[in-house]
């Protein structure tokens, strides 16, 4: 899962060598922590939030097929 946002977020930034993804577990749930570069942060989040809320269905999906709940945090 944590490599999968990073694949996605590393197209969506300027600066992908500033991008970082950490994982944290508690029991079955799997929080996603995605660290962005400040001027990034809007090309993440996306108009409305569309983007972000995209990716954490994504992520909800990929954690459903492995039976944990999932959570994105940005930052």
């Amino acid at each position: 899962m944590e490599d999968f946002i990073e694949y996605v977020a590393k197209w969506m930034v300027d600066d992908p060598d500033a991008l970082e993804v950490t994982t944290t577990s508690r029991g079955d749930h799997v929080t996603v922590h995605l660290n962005v570069h400040e001027d990034d942060m809007g090309r993440i989040i996306g108009r409305e939030g569309r983007l972000a809320m995209a990716m954490r269905h994504l992520l909800s999906v990929s954690g459903h097929a492995r039976a944990v709940d999932t959570s994105l945090d940005i930052n």
